[in-house]
């Protein structure tokens, strides 16, 4: 009989979030849910009782909540939460004000400090009352192109205690991708750093910073800090200032935190751009703190004084998931740098070390971390982890067996899926309740999540689309420059009118769980049959010579055939023996509509700059389309290694 991975003890249990969260219920309601399956449903068909609940438990401070909960709520687009409420994001996240450390940072083994709750409050007051004089208005934006250190994270609570957009990208952008994003956007104020440390060699910025400026011209003012506390020459850079000479004549006062509706706007993301400009994803600041303290004290069990780390970069939704941990008055523990710099086990060292009791990282380091044959357990204490989160990509039965043999046994191993559009998640963890192998554990609370096929029937058992048939808090504003909503409507609603449609081929399961096989445009479609290829992915990457993989369909014959590419591990090759293992164990454990018709060796994979692989770019690529924008990818060179190869026009 199958067996869960984990399931947590009752102590552990009844000291949850979750199960004092459910014990608030059944004090004020007759008729309260008992579990978390009876929660989801509370959750979806007593929508407003389950939001305002979230919104007592997580203590969210306001000038005013205003009595109405949602209006329009059978409208998708155009339901609104809270809509007379009143507040502050940065207000929310700088609750709390003592000597506890609120941010421990380090950039790989070369820099390492830290900052107290007062400390950090001091040093945002400093940067809004700084931009204030510069005359940053509510609705202005503010951009960063930083690293993920300290100053990040205060620039960004900084601009918006002002009622200010903030939008970031990481410091590994190329200047094009940079002028992408930050160009239809228009900030006035750009943060930036002089550089970063990556595998140990420090990475200069400023020359970027300069030729960023230049395409900029909306940017009125610079500001530029060091993460090696040095002071950088900005005589390239007009309208530059130092961090320091920025805040330095700023005293540390009581901020003045702007109060504006629920719905104003807070962040502005970008989907990856990799088939076109990117998308200006607007989120507002009520839904995204709403929907963040939910999905971080509830399905993630966040505490005061916990100790929270997610492995990203400011150019992924990510990070601003992260920060938000702040309102749940834990410290966030920041890294940047290489994961594997100076050695694997950087991030475990780290975790023991800061006490990490949320270790958040991707299913692709999970599986590096295999292949390495890395074993934490042996190693490592990690007694304070209590939940290893993953995301970015379908997470592999093998990748659970991996994290339960080798790193810890006694942890919650959250799979969670949504993305940078919601700002948030669709399925994730379940702190009270067993971890099945290869299945994301639950549909969040207030997400009504359905499978449907191609004619908007419900699945349970059966592969099809993702859909939200509810309306969320954090669903997007709009986009940017969308007067009529147009292109919103476009990117989620047309396939199903009046259903959020979120791109993703999935299967619910009959324990409650749900299994992601790829996204929807990246399916395969041989003789007409749907296929997913983290399914191929699976199987392919369980071979030790291969460190990697991406499948694609190629239009051939009137039908479309099933393209694998591999990237070898360092001493291995492929030959005519492993293409035939390599195939036979996909028909094997797949079916035979999935067995690659090619298997074609290449010395990289493009990906996105949060590590994605990018199936769509290398489809248009094989099939002689152009990429009309090669600066959202991390190593855009590895494009041409797909460009006319020779294999792929024969039978």
């Amino acid at each position: 009989m199958e067996k869960p991975l984990w399931q947590p003890s009752a102590d552990r249990t009844a000291a949850t979030n979750l199960h004092t969260f459910l014990q608030g219920l059944k004090d004020q309601i007759d008729d309260a849910p008992a579990d978390y399956d009876g929660l989801h449903r509370f959750s979806i068909d007593r929508m407003e009782e389950f939001w305002t609940a979230v919104w007592d438990f997580s203590g969210i401070v306001a000038k005013n909540r205003g009595n109405a909960v949602l209006i329009n709520p059978g409208k998708m687009p155009g339901a609104r939460f809270f809509p007379d409420a009143i507040l502050n994001f940065s207000e929310n996240l700088l609750r709390r004000r003592d000597d506890g450390i609120a941010l421990i940072f380090r950039a790989e083994d070369k820099i390492e400090r830290s900052l107290t709750w007062t400390q950090l409050y001091d040093e945002v007051s400093r940067v809004a009352r700084a931009l204030k004089q510069l005359g940053l208005k509510p609705g202005d934006r503010c951009a960063g192109f930083v690293p993920n250190a300290p100053e990040a994270v205060i620039a960004m609570l900084g601009a918006t205690a002002n009622g200010g957009v903030w939008t970031s990208c990481s410091p590994d952008f190329g200047t094009q991708g940079v002028l992408d994003r930050f160009g239809q956007v228009e900030p006035t104020v750009l943060f930036a750093c002089d550089g970063y440390y990556y595998n140990g060699v420090w990475q200069d910025s400023l020359g970027r910073v300069a030729e960023i400026v230049e395409g900029l011209r909306t940017v009125e003012r610079v500001v530029i800090f060091s993460i090696r506390d040095e002071a950088p020459d900005l005589s390239g850079i007009p309208g530059a200032v130092s961090w320091v000479d920025f805040v330095g004549s700023q005293p540390a006062t009581e901020i003045e935190f702007v109060h504006l509706p629920f719905g104003h706007p807070l962040y502005i993301m970008y989907s990856s751009g990799t088939t076109g400009i990117p998308k200006c994803i607007v989120h507002g600041a009520g839904g995204t703190l709403l929907k963040h303290l939910e999905e971080q004290r509830l399905q993630s069990d966040i505490k005061r004084d916990d100790r929270v780390f997610y492995f990203t970069t400011c150019g992924w939704m990510m990070w601003n998931w992260m920060v938000t941990a702040l309102a749940s008055e834990a410290t966030l523990v920041l890294y940047d740098g290489s994961p594997f710099a100076p050695s694997a086990s950087v991030l475990f060292d780290y975790a023991d070390a800061a006490g990490v009791t949320y270790f958040g990282t991707s299913a692709k380091y999970i599986d590096a971390l295999a292949k390495e044959g890395l074993k934490p357990m042996d190693t490592h204490d990690l007694g304070t982890v209590r939940t290893i989160a993953s995301t970015g990509s379908p997470l592999v039965p093998e990748s659970f067996d991996y994290i339960y043999q080798n790193v810890k046994r006694d942890v919650c191993l959250s799979s969670i899926a949504g993305g940078t559009d919601i700002i948030g998640c669709f399925v994730g963890g379940n702190p009270m309740g067993p971890v099945w192998r290869g299945e994301i554990q639950k549909r969040v609370l207030g997400m009504e999540v359905e499978v449907f096929n191609d004619s908007g029937e419900s699945l349970i058992g059966e592969k099809g689309e993702l859909v939200c048939t509810r309306p969320f808090p954090s669903m997007p504003l709009g986009f940017w420059q969308d007067p009529d909503g147009s292109k919103y409507r476009g990117a989620y609603f047309e396939k199903f009118p009046n259903v959020w449609c979120h791109g993703d081929f999935v299967e619910l399961t009959e324990h409650g769980g749900l299994i992601i096989y790829g996204r929807s445009d990246a399916t395969l479609n041989p003789g007409g049959v749907r296929i997913g290829t983290a399914e191929i992915y699976r199987q392919v990457e369980a071979f030790e010579e291969v460190e990697e993989a991406i499948c694609v369909g190629q239009e051939w014959d009137n039908d479309t055939r099933v393209v694998l590419f591999v990237r070898m591990r360092g001493g291995h090759a492929l030959d005519a023996a492993l293409i035939d293992d390599i195939r036979k164990r996909v028909r094997a454990n797949c079916s035979p509509r999935h067995m690659p018709a090619k298997v074609i060796a290449v010395a990289d994979i493009p990906r996105t700059k949060s590590g994605k692989i990018t199936e769509l770019a290398v489809r248009d690529i094989i099939h002689g389309r152009s990429i009309k924008n090669q600066e959202a990818l991390a190593n855009p060179e590895a494009l041409a290694l797909f460009a006319d190869i020779a294999e792929l026009q024969t039978p």
